[in-house]
């Protein structure tokens, strides 16, 4: 199910009631999520219902039939074995070991979109449910979780707006505008005001750094089908995280044009789990007496089409030297380097994050992306700079969330592409139209060469 409604409509406070009757009914443990680990005590956990003056929680789960741990946000039935927790979906993966047959993603347009892949075969195998609760932020994944809802015999999607509620006379939207005009502007303003009150996926995302670009992507129709061409090199470009996301990026140039053709991020992997995505093979990668071994396994069934990529070039960040990602102290440009070899292995140069944002926006009119990097194409659209309440305006630097590091790794791909020298098109290239302007001058050359010896 998931629930889309503007704000104040009481998201919140529906499904916190929601989980608790479902705890009396079926024993086991619930989730209500928010974005950031951060958020969660001061939104859920000691908000207050300004219209009873009680705590939310309080109002959910009474004492009488609940009992409360502070520390950690957790509430068990005094009951049954079944509990509650509030979390953050950026840190879900320390939770794993009590798996959830309930699960609530509040503020879903702002949350990982991977949480829910990973989350989601735990609530099957449990015969689980989800709901996802938000108002919009774009036509992203939360768009799209709502449109899959509607599609879906066995679910529901809901949307709201406040016409539909009458939660606000029209003096007070009006002045609500007005509000919204005077601290963010005009335009922004009245885009932020239609996406909180009347549920507008069309408004723009407030503060987005590639928001015009991605938009002239959209609109330009380079979110398509992009097949891997075997006979063009594949470069990829990564940002490294450990409890963050690590977030790589794969592309092909061809004819100046940069087909973005994979995308692959995941968090709390270790070296193994990426060589074996790339490779479409388990990798095993091990520390013997300080020597670095690799072993390869089985197929790996959803990675398989990447055995055809023909690597020329892993560009790495300029910390992957770093000795924190790896085991062992080992970094991970050394292991890398012993799966594909240190002609591979390569460092972005080290710019300043502006430099690279400027880099970005004058890469994205060439790219073409396909269809697959639809995660990684939401973090772009989501990548914004960080409001500053107290000063009323965005400050100097992005916000660090769930689209940080997919949007590091596209920077850092639009400052190496330009050191990858274009790839050439295979020899037996058979027309002039299939050759790069580079082929087609030292093809020309060639001619005169041969006519001068002539």
């Amino acid at each position: 199910m998931e629930i889309v409604a503007h704000r104040r409509w009481g998201k919140d406070d529906l499904c916190l009631h929601w989980a608790a009757v479902c705890m009396m009914q079926r024993e086991g443990n619930y989730w209500h999520m928010l974005p950031q680990a951060n958020q969660v005590r001061k939104a859920i956990w000691e908000a207050v219902n300004p219209r009873t003056g009680k705590k939310r929680i309080d109002e959910a789960f009474p004492d009488e039939l609940f009992k409360k741990r502070h520390s950690d946000m957790f509430i068990q039935s005094k009951y049954n074995n079944a509990t509650w927790q509030a979390l953050g979906s950026d840190n879900f993966q320390s939770f794993i070991g009590s798996p959830p047959v309930g699960i609530v993603y509040s503020e879903w347009a702002l949350a990982n979109p991977t949480v829910r892949g990973y989350l989601r075969p735990i609530l099957a195998e449990n015969d689980g449910w989800q709901v996802f609760i938000t108002t919009p932020r774009g036509r992203n994944h939360a768009f799209k979780t709502f449109q899959s809802a509607m599609n879906e015999a066995d679910s529901m999607a809901i949307l709201q707006t406040v016409e539909d509620t009458g939660a606000l006379s029209q003096t007070q939207l009006d002045r609500e505008l007005r509000e919204y005009v005077a601290t963010y502007g005009e335009q922004m303003g009245k885009s932020l005001f239609m996406q909180e009150w009347y549920c507008s996926f069309d408004a723009a995302i407030l503060g987005a750094i590639f928001g015009t670009e991605m938009a002239a992507v959209e609109r330009e129709n380079r979110i398509t089908h992009v097949p891997h061409q075997p006979g063009y090199p594949v470069y990829t470009a990564w940002d490294i995280g450990r409890t963050d996301a690590t977030a790589i990026w794969f592309w092909q140039v061809i004819n100046g044009e940069i087909h973005v053709i994979d995308f692959l991020c995941d968090s709390l992997k270790d070296p193994d789990y990426f060589a074996s995505q790339m490779l479409g093979k388990k990798v095993d990668i091990n520390i013997v007496y300080d020597k670095i071994e690799v072993e390869y396994g089985a197929d790996i069934p959803e990675a398989a089409h990447r055995k055809a990529y023909d690597y020329v070039k892993l560009w790495l960040p300029h910390d992957a030297r770093a000795k924190t990602f790896a085991a062992k102290g080992k970094s991970l440009e050394e292991l890398m380097a012993k799966v594909f070899g240190w002609k591979l292995i390569d460092q972005v140069p080290n710019l300043s994050k502006m430099d690279g944002i400027n880099a970005a926006r004058k890469t994205l009119p060439r790219c073409y992306f396909d269809v697959k990097c639809d995660i990684g194409l939401d973090a772009l659209k989501s990548y914004h700079y960080e409001w500053d309440d107290t000063l009323k305006k965005f400050r100097d630097t992005p916000l660090h969330d769930w689209s940080s590091n997919p949007a590091d790794a596209f920077r850092y791909l639009s400052v190496a592409w330009q050191e990858s020298k274009p790839a050439a098109k295979p020899e037996n290239a058979k027309f002039d139209l299939d050759r790069t302007f580079k082929q087609l001058v030292e093809q020309n050359t060639r001619k005169r060469l041969k006519q001068f010896e002539d």
